[in-house]
Protein backbone atom coordinates (compact mmCIF):
# COMPACT_ATOMS: atom_id res chain seq x y z
CA UNK A 1 0.00 0.00 0.00
CA UNK A 2 1.50 3.67 -1.08
CA UNK A 3 2.45 5.88 1.83
CA UNK A 4 0.11 9.12 1.90
CA UNK A 5 2.68 12.15 2.01
CA UNK A 6 -0.04 14.17 3.70
CA UNK A 7 1.32 14.03 7.43
CA UNK A 8 -1.03 17.05 8.90
CA UNK A 9 -3.15 20.13 8.39
CA UNK A 10 -3.07 23.01 9.91
CA UNK A 11 -5.38 26.36 10.24
CA UNK A 12 -2.84 29.75 9.65
CA UNK A 13 -2.22 32.37 12.31
CA UNK A 14 -0.63 35.77 11.00
CA UNK A 15 2.89 34.10 11.42
CA UNK A 16 2.84 30.98 9.20
CA UNK A 17 3.89 27.78 11.48
CA UNK A 18 6.85 26.78 10.14
CA UNK A 19 9.91 24.05 10.67
CA UNK A 20 13.62 23.94 10.71
CA UNK A 21 15.62 25.02 8.68
CA UNK A 22 12.58 27.85 8.84
CA UNK A 23 11.99 30.17 11.57
CA UNK A 24 9.17 32.53 10.51
CA UNK A 25 7.16 33.39 7.81
CA UNK A 26 4.58 35.65 7.27
CA UNK A 27 2.50 37.09 4.05
CA UNK A 28 1.73 40.74 3.88
CA UNK A 29 -0.95 41.80 1.59
CA UNK A 30 -2.32 45.33 1.79
CA UNK A 31 -4.56 47.27 -0.82
CA UNK A 32 -3.14 50.43 -0.27
CA UNK A 33 -5.08 53.74 -1.31
CA UNK A 34 -3.11 56.53 -3.70
CA UNK A 35 -0.50 57.88 -2.06
CA UNK A 36 0.56 61.43 -1.33
CA UNK A 37 3.93 63.29 -1.44
CA UNK A 38 5.89 61.78 1.14
CA UNK A 39 5.22 58.44 -0.40
CA UNK A 40 2.63 57.55 2.28
CA UNK A 41 -1.32 56.66 2.10
CA UNK A 42 -3.10 59.70 0.87
CA UNK A 43 -5.85 58.48 3.60
CA UNK A 44 -6.47 59.88 7.41
CA UNK A 45 -4.47 57.36 9.26
CA UNK A 46 -6.54 58.49 12.96
CA UNK A 47 -7.84 55.35 14.81
CA UNK A 48 -4.99 53.84 13.94
CA UNK A 49 -2.27 52.72 16.27
CA UNK A 50 0.55 54.61 14.14
CA UNK A 51 3.97 52.85 14.79
CA UNK A 52 2.01 49.57 15.83
CA UNK A 53 -0.66 49.32 13.14
CA UNK A 54 -1.38 45.45 12.67
CA UNK A 55 -4.87 46.42 12.48
CA UNK A 56 -5.86 45.34 8.68
CA UNK A 57 -8.06 48.01 8.87
CA UNK A 58 -9.49 49.00 5.23
CA UNK A 59 -7.41 46.17 3.87
CA UNK A 60 -4.23 47.92 5.06
CA UNK A 61 -1.72 48.35 7.79
CA UNK A 62 1.38 50.99 8.64
CA UNK A 63 3.29 48.29 10.64
CA UNK A 64 5.68 50.21 12.90
CA UNK A 65 5.98 53.26 10.19
CA UNK A 66 4.48 56.54 10.82
CA UNK A 67 4.29 58.37 7.68
CA UNK A 68 4.88 55.31 4.91
CA UNK A 69 4.16 51.81 5.88
CA UNK A 70 6.18 49.45 6.34
CA UNK A 71 9.62 48.70 9.04
CA UNK A 72 11.95 51.28 10.39
CA UNK A 73 15.32 50.57 11.48
CA UNK A 74 15.33 47.77 13.49
CA UNK A 75 18.31 44.80 13.87
CA UNK A 76 19.21 41.33 13.27
CA UNK A 77 21.49 38.15 13.73
CA UNK A 78 21.80 34.51 13.67
CA UNK A 79 19.48 34.15 10.26
CA UNK A 80 18.41 35.20 6.87
CA UNK A 81 15.46 36.97 5.54
CA UNK A 82 13.75 35.73 2.29
CA UNK A 83 11.91 38.54 0.76
CA UNK A 84 9.53 37.84 -2.09
CA UNK A 85 7.90 40.84 -3.54
CA UNK A 86 4.87 39.78 -5.54
CA UNK A 87 3.15 43.12 -5.88
CA UNK A 88 4.13 46.57 -4.78
CA UNK A 89 7.33 48.53 -4.00
CA UNK A 90 9.91 47.74 -1.27
CA UNK A 91 12.83 50.53 -0.42
CA UNK A 92 15.63 48.14 1.68
CA UNK A 93 18.49 50.47 3.52
CA UNK A 94 20.46 49.16 6.09
CA UNK A 95 23.45 49.95 8.09
CA UNK A 96 26.02 49.44 6.02
CA UNK A 97 25.23 51.85 3.47
CA UNK A 98 23.44 49.37 1.39
CA UNK A 99 19.96 50.24 -0.42
CA UNK A 100 17.40 48.56 -2.77
CA UNK A 101 14.37 49.41 -4.13
CA UNK A 102 12.79 45.70 -5.64
CA UNK A 103 9.59 44.74 -6.39
CA UNK A 104 7.17 43.45 -9.00
CA UNK A 105 8.39 39.35 -8.12
CA UNK A 106 12.10 40.38 -7.46
CA UNK A 107 13.07 38.61 -4.24
CA UNK A 108 16.05 39.87 -2.07
CA UNK A 109 17.84 37.28 0.20
CA UNK A 110 19.91 38.83 3.05
CA UNK A 111 22.25 36.96 5.62
CA UNK A 112 22.09 38.86 8.94
CA UNK A 113 24.96 36.99 10.27
CA UNK A 114 27.08 38.73 12.77
CA UNK A 115 24.47 41.84 13.05
CA UNK A 116 22.65 44.91 10.69
CA UNK A 117 20.29 46.96 10.99
CA UNK A 118 18.15 47.46 8.07
CA UNK A 119 14.68 48.86 6.81
CA UNK A 120 12.08 47.93 4.69
CA UNK A 121 10.01 50.34 3.93
CA UNK A 122 6.56 50.54 1.33
CA UNK A 123 6.72 53.39 -0.70
CA UNK A 124 3.48 54.21 -2.04
CA UNK A 125 4.01 55.57 -5.76
CA UNK A 126 0.83 56.17 -7.51
CA UNK A 127 -0.67 58.87 -6.89
CA UNK A 128 -4.12 58.67 -9.50
CA UNK A 129 -4.55 54.71 -8.49
CA UNK A 130 -4.32 52.26 -5.39
CA UNK A 131 -1.01 50.73 -4.81
CA UNK A 132 -1.68 47.23 -3.57
CA UNK A 133 1.71 45.60 -1.99
CA UNK A 134 1.96 42.12 -1.57
CA UNK A 135 5.35 39.92 0.08
CA UNK A 136 6.17 36.82 2.04
CA UNK A 137 9.00 37.54 4.84
CA UNK A 138 10.67 33.89 5.28
CA UNK A 139 13.41 33.66 8.15
CA UNK A 140 15.87 30.96 7.14
CA UNK A 141 18.02 29.63 10.05
CA UNK A 142 21.78 29.59 10.51
CA UNK A 143 23.90 26.75 12.10
CA UNK A 144 25.76 27.48 14.47
CA UNK A 145 29.52 27.83 12.25
CA UNK A 146 27.37 30.65 10.35
CA UNK A 147 25.96 32.60 12.75
CA UNK A 148 28.50 35.15 12.73
CA UNK A 149 29.24 35.65 9.31
CA UNK A 150 29.37 39.08 7.55
CA UNK A 151 26.36 40.14 6.49
CA UNK A 152 25.23 39.97 3.02
CA UNK A 153 22.66 40.35 0.87
CA UNK A 154 21.99 38.91 -2.83
CA UNK A 155 18.95 40.42 -5.49
CA UNK A 156 17.14 37.63 -6.90
CA UNK A 157 15.16 39.77 -9.91
CA UNK A 158 12.09 38.65 -11.24
CA UNK A 159 13.48 38.41 -14.89
CA UNK A 160 16.31 35.76 -13.10
CA UNK A 161 14.15 33.89 -11.09
CA UNK A 162 13.17 30.60 -13.32
CA UNK A 163 9.28 30.48 -13.86
CA UNK A 164 7.70 26.91 -15.38
CA UNK A 165 4.26 26.09 -16.74
CA UNK A 166 3.46 22.72 -16.86
CA UNK A 167 0.02 21.02 -17.66
CA UNK A 168 -1.70 18.04 -17.25
CA UNK A 169 -3.37 15.94 -19.38
CA UNK A 170 -6.63 18.38 -19.40
CA UNK A 171 -4.50 21.19 -20.33
CA UNK A 172 -4.91 22.54 -17.26
CA UNK A 173 -1.43 24.52 -16.18
CA UNK A 174 0.44 25.12 -13.17
CA UNK A 175 2.76 27.82 -13.12
CA UNK A 176 5.87 27.49 -10.55
CA UNK A 177 8.92 30.27 -9.33
CA UNK A 178 11.56 28.98 -8.73
CA UNK A 179 13.54 31.51 -5.36
CA UNK A 180 15.40 28.19 -4.06
CA UNK A 181 15.68 24.85 -5.12
CA UNK A 182 16.03 23.16 -8.49
CA UNK A 183 12.59 21.65 -10.57
CA UNK A 184 13.06 19.01 -13.32
CA UNK A 185 17.23 20.12 -13.54
CA UNK A 186 15.82 24.51 -13.77
CA UNK A 187 17.69 26.07 -10.83
CA UNK A 188 17.50 29.78 -9.66
CA UNK A 189 20.31 32.01 -9.05
CA UNK A 190 22.55 30.68 -6.41
CA UNK A 191 21.74 32.22 -2.80
CA UNK A 192 24.36 34.11 -0.59
CA UNK A 193 27.52 31.93 -0.38
CA UNK A 194 26.76 31.12 3.84
CA UNK A 195 23.37 30.42 3.31
CA UNK A 196 22.36 27.05 4.56
CA UNK A 197 20.69 26.85 1.32
CA UNK A 198 23.92 27.30 -0.37
CA UNK A 199 25.11 23.71 0.56
CA UNK A 200 24.23 21.38 -1.80
CA UNK A 201 23.22 18.64 0.25
CA UNK A 202 20.22 21.03 2.30
CA UNK A 203 17.66 20.47 0.06
CA UNK A 204 16.75 24.00 0.66
CA UNK A 205 13.32 24.69 -2.36
CA UNK A 206 11.34 28.04 -1.45
CA UNK A 207 8.53 27.81 -4.54
CA UNK A 208 5.23 29.04 -5.35
CA UNK A 209 2.54 27.66 -7.16
CA UNK A 210 -0.44 29.46 -9.35
CA UNK A 211 -2.65 26.35 -10.38
CA UNK A 212 -5.12 26.79 -12.73
CA UNK A 213 -9.19 26.01 -11.83
CA UNK A 214 -9.08 21.91 -12.24
CA UNK A 215 -5.24 21.76 -12.44
CA UNK A 216 -3.40 18.70 -11.22
CA UNK A 217 -0.13 18.57 -10.39
CA UNK A 218 2.76 15.88 -8.88
CA UNK A 219 5.22 17.79 -6.13
CA UNK A 220 8.33 15.17 -6.81
CA UNK A 221 10.14 13.74 -3.76
CA UNK A 222 12.33 15.14 -1.83
CA UNK A 223 15.01 14.10 0.38
CA UNK A 224 14.24 11.95 2.98
CA UNK A 225 15.57 13.94 6.11
CA UNK A 226 14.01 17.02 5.38
CA UNK A 227 10.99 18.43 6.52
CA UNK A 228 8.36 20.10 4.01
CA UNK A 229 5.46 22.47 4.34
CA UNK A 230 2.90 23.39 1.48
CA UNK A 231 0.62 26.29 2.57
CA UNK A 232 -2.36 26.67 0.52
CA UNK A 233 -3.14 31.18 1.02
CA UNK A 234 -5.51 31.67 -1.89
CA UNK A 235 -7.98 29.68 -3.72
CA UNK A 236 -11.42 27.74 -2.88
CA UNK A 237 -10.13 24.13 -2.18
CA UNK A 238 -7.27 22.09 -3.36
CA UNK A 239 -6.98 18.47 -3.08
CA UNK A 240 -3.43 17.42 -1.59
CA UNK A 241 -2.91 13.84 -1.52
CA UNK A 242 -7.08 13.23 -1.63
CA UNK A 243 -7.62 15.44 1.09
CA UNK A 244 -9.60 18.72 0.58
CA UNK A 245 -8.00 21.77 2.24
CA UNK A 246 -9.50 25.25 2.62
CA UNK A 247 -7.39 28.32 1.80
CA UNK A 248 -5.36 29.88 4.67
CA UNK A 249 -4.03 25.88 5.72
CA UNK A 250 -0.61 24.59 6.30
CA UNK A 251 0.19 20.66 4.96
CA UNK A 252 2.64 19.17 6.28
CA UNK A 253 4.11 16.70 4.30
CA UNK A 254 6.56 13.32 4.00
CA UNK A 255 9.79 14.66 1.87
CA UNK A 256 10.16 11.23 0.20
CA UNK A 257 6.97 10.14 -1.30
CA UNK A 258 5.06 12.43 -4.39
CA UNK A 259 2.31 14.44 -3.45
CA UNK A 260 -0.52 14.78 -6.06
CA UNK A 261 -1.92 18.06 -5.84
CA UNK A 262 -5.76 18.72 -7.12
CA UNK A 263 -6.83 22.44 -7.84
CA UNK A 264 -10.22 22.66 -7.50
CA UNK A 265 -12.73 25.61 -9.22
CA UNK A 266 -10.94 28.64 -8.61
CA UNK A 267 -7.71 29.67 -9.05
CA UNK A 268 -5.19 28.59 -5.86
CA UNK A 269 -1.68 29.68 -4.87
CA UNK A 270 0.56 27.52 -2.76
CA UNK A 271 4.23 28.52 -1.14
CA UNK A 272 6.47 25.59 -0.71
CA UNK A 273 9.03 25.50 2.14
CA UNK A 274 11.12 22.68 2.25
CA UNK A 275 14.57 21.85 3.69
CA UNK A 276 16.89 19.70 5.65
CA UNK A 277 16.52 20.64 9.59
CA UNK A 278 19.59 22.18 11.10
CA UNK A 279 19.00 20.15 13.82
CA UNK A 280 20.61 22.45 16.30
CA UNK A 281 19.21 24.49 19.54
CA UNK A 282 17.03 27.63 18.84
CA UNK A 283 17.88 30.50 21.46
CA UNK A 284 15.27 33.50 20.01
CA UNK A 285 14.17 36.70 21.44
CA UNK A 286 13.02 39.11 18.70
CA UNK A 287 15.12 40.04 15.94
CA UNK A 288 18.39 37.61 17.65
CA UNK A 289 18.34 34.06 16.76
CA UNK A 290 21.61 32.12 18.15
CA UNK A 291 22.32 28.75 19.78
CA UNK A 292 21.95 29.91 23.54
CA UNK A 293 20.90 32.47 26.08
CA UNK A 294 24.41 33.62 26.50
CA UNK A 295 24.62 34.02 23.20
CA UNK A 296 21.16 35.90 22.88
CA UNK A 297 22.50 38.62 25.61
CA UNK A 298 25.93 39.21 23.72
CA UNK A 299 23.74 39.64 20.73
CA UNK A 300 22.25 42.37 22.84
CA UNK A 301 24.74 43.59 24.28
CA UNK A 302 27.07 43.88 20.78
CA UNK A 303 23.92 45.80 19.16
CA UNK A 304 23.65 48.10 22.29
CA UNK A 305 27.53 48.83 22.46
CA UNK A 306 28.03 48.74 18.59
CA UNK A 307 24.80 49.41 16.59
CA UNK A 308 25.90 46.61 14.37
CA UNK A 309 27.90 49.30 12.46
CA UNK A 310 25.57 52.56 12.92
CA UNK A 311 22.98 53.70 10.87
CA UNK A 312 24.56 56.09 7.91
CA UNK A 313 20.65 57.35 7.02
CA UNK A 314 19.48 60.55 8.38
CA UNK A 315 15.96 59.03 9.04
CA UNK A 316 14.88 55.85 10.59
CA UNK A 317 12.39 54.83 7.65
CA UNK A 318 14.46 56.13 4.50
CA UNK A 319 12.40 55.66 1.22
CA UNK A 320 14.18 56.00 -2.24
CA UNK A 321 12.39 59.00 -3.98
CA UNK A 322 9.58 58.59 -6.91
CA UNK A 323 11.56 56.89 -9.89
CA UNK A 324 9.57 53.59 -9.49
CA UNK A 325 13.29 51.82 -11.69
CA UNK A 326 14.49 48.99 -9.20
CA UNK A 327 18.11 48.79 -7.91
CA UNK A 328 20.55 47.31 -5.55
CA UNK A 329 23.24 49.33 -4.48
CA UNK A 330 25.38 47.15 -2.59
CA UNK A 331 27.62 48.11 0.22
CA UNK A 332 30.86 47.08 -1.89
CA UNK A 333 29.25 50.56 -4.33
CA UNK A 334 27.90 47.63 -7.02
CA UNK A 335 25.28 49.07 -8.56
CA UNK A 336 22.35 46.85 -9.98
CA UNK A 337 19.47 48.70 -12.16
CA UNK A 338 16.88 46.73 -13.41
Amino acid sequence: MTRSPLLSVQPLDFVWQTADPFLFCVHHDDHYPKGNEKLGPASALSGRDIGQDFSGRDGWSMYHGDSVPGFPQHPHRGFETVTIARRGLIDHSDSLGAAARFGKGDAQWLTAGGGIVHSEMFPLLEREADNPVELFQIWLNLPAEDKMAEPHFSMLWSEDIPRIERADSDGKRTHLALVAGAYDGVRPPPPPPRSWASRPDTDVAIWTLRMEPGAKFTLPPAQPKSHRTLYLFAGRSTSIAGTVVRPKSAARLAPDVPCELHNGDVEAELLLLQGRPIGQPVAQHGPFVMNSRSELVQAFNDYQRTKFGGWPWDRDDPVHGSDPTRFARHADGKIEKR
